[in-house]
C-alpha cells in the first residue's frame, strides 16, 4: 500500500510547490512520514518531521473531535437549542419558528441556517488586532462586518460556514470558562501526544524555524510569511501531518472501542450522514461511492493547502500538507495527483 505512481519531487517541481510533508496510515498505525522541499523559499531551511503547517479548515475536524467528548460529559447536547446554553451572545430572533433553532449538530455539519457574510473571515491583519468572538458575531470587526443571523431554515440546506464554528468555539468557552486553545491542549494535544500542534495566534521569533512560511502559486512568500487566522475552532490550527494522523487514529481506534478521548458511539456519530446531505458528517465529509466509507477534511488558505483522507473501518489513510497555495482546488493540484495514485488497500 501507499503511494504508487507519483514521484513527489518531480510533482512538486511541476506544480511549483515549495514544501510538502505527508504521513501515511496503514493497519491503524502510522506507516511512514516523508518530507520534501523548503519551509521558506530561497533559504536552506528544509521541511522535516517537526515542521508545522497551517491546517486552515482542517481545524474544524479538530473542533469536532473536541466537542464530542464534551457532549459525552453532559456539558451540552448535540440537538439542544444552543441559545439555552450560550452566555455571552445569542443567536438573534428569526422567522423560522420556535421549533427551528440552531444546534451543535447543525453547526458542525454546516446546516445551521448561517451564511458567512461576503468578504469575511480573512487572515489576521495586525493593524486590526485580534477580534473577540462576541464582537465578530455582532458584526463589529473588519473580519465580519455584518451581524451573524439565520439566513435559511436550519437543516434545510448546506452552507459552509466559518461563523458556525466561531459559535461552537464561543459555546465551549462560555460553558467551560477556558479558552479554546487551552481546551485543545488539555483535551486533545496532551492526551494524544500531538506535541507539534498549536492554536497560537503569534509566531515566536525564537521558534519560527519550526513554522513553515506560506507561498503563492509563483513560489513567492505571502505577506507576513506566516498566515494567521484569528478563529481557532474554524481555521487556527498549526500542526504536522504526523500529529494530524494521530487525531485520525484516535477516531479509527474509537470506532473499535479503543479510543483514548472518544467513545465508540460518538465516533460513529461523527462519521454518520447528517441532516439533508448524506455526504456531510460532523466536522468531516463523507464519500460512499467506493462501497466503503471514506472521510475527508480539506484546508485551503493564503499560502497553504492540505488534505486528510481516511477509510476509518479499513484503518488506512494519509495526511498531506503543503506550504503553497496553487490557486486551484486541492484535487486539481499536487494533492489530487497524490490522492489519485494512492493505494488505500482493501
Amino acid at each position: 500500500m501507499g503511494i504508487t505512481t507519483v514521484n513527489i519531487k518531480e510533482c512538486m517541481a511541476y506544480h511549483h510547490v515549495t514544501g510538502l510533508s505527508i504521513t501515511g496510515i496503514e493497519n491503524a498505525q502510522i506507516s511512514f512520514a516523508n518530507h520534501y522541499g523548503a519551509l521558506e523559499a530561497g533559504t536552506t531551511k528544509i521541511v522535516n518531521k517537526d515542521t508545522l503547517f497551517n491546517a486552515c479548515s482542517i481545524s474544524k475536524f479538530l473542533t469536532g473531535m473536541l466537542v464530542m467528548p464534551l457532549c459525552e460529559l453532559g456539558l451540552f447536547d448535540l440537538d439542544e437549542d444552543i441559545n439555552q446554553k450560550l452566555i455571552s451572545w445569542k443567536v438573534p430572533n428569526h422567522k423560522y419558528g420556535e421549533s427551528k433553532y440552531v444546534t451543535l449538530r447543525n453547526l458542525l455539519c454546516h446546516q445551521s441556517g448561517i451564511i458567512d457574510p461576503e468578504d469575511s473571515f480573512m487572515e489576521l491583519r495586525t493593524d486590526d488586532g485580534f477580534p473577540s468572538m462576541v464582537d465578530l458575531l455582532n458584526g463589529k470587526t473588519p473580519y465580519c462586518k455584518k451581524p451573524i443571523q439565520l439566513k435559511y431554515e436550519p437543516e434545510s440546506d448546506f452552507q459552509y460556514s466559518d461563523a458556525g464554528y466561531c459559535i461552537v468555539q464561543l459555546l465551549v468557552e462560555d460553558l467551560t470558562g477556558k479558552t479554546f486553545q487551552d481546551l485543545a491542549e488539555e483535551l486533545i494535544f496532551q492526551p494524544l501526544e500531538m506535541l507539534n500542534s498549536t492554536l497560537t495566534m503569534t509566531i515566536p521569533a525564537k521558534d519560527n524555524y519550526h513554522f513553515s512560511c506560506g507561498h503563492d502559486k509563483n513560489g513567492e512568500l505571502v505577506d507576513g510569511k506566516y498566515t494567521i487566522y484569528p478563529y481557532p475552532a474554524a481555521s487556527g490550527l498549526w500542526t504536522t501531518p504526523s500529529d494530524l494522523a494521530k487525531l485520525v487514529l484516535e477516531l479509527i481506534n474509537a470506532l473499535h472501542g479503543n479510543g483514548n478521548i472518544l467513545s465508540e458511539g460518538k465516533a460513529k456519530e461523527l462519521i454518520s450522514s447528517q441532516g439533508c446531505k448524506e455526504w456531510t458528517g460532523l466536522s468531516v465529509f463523507l464519500d460512499h461511492s467506493k462501497e466503503e466509507l471514506e472521510i475527508s477534511s480539506l484546508g485551503w488558505g493564503m499560502g497553504f493547502q492540505c488534505m486528510m483522507v481516511a477509510y476509518p473501518y479499513r484503518g488506512t489513510g494519509f495526511v498531506i500538507m503543503t506550504n503553497t497555495d496553487l490557486g486551484v482546488h486541492q484535487l486539481e493540484g499536487i494533492i489530487g495527483d497524490i490522492y489519485q495514485s494512492y493505494d488505500f488497500g482493501s
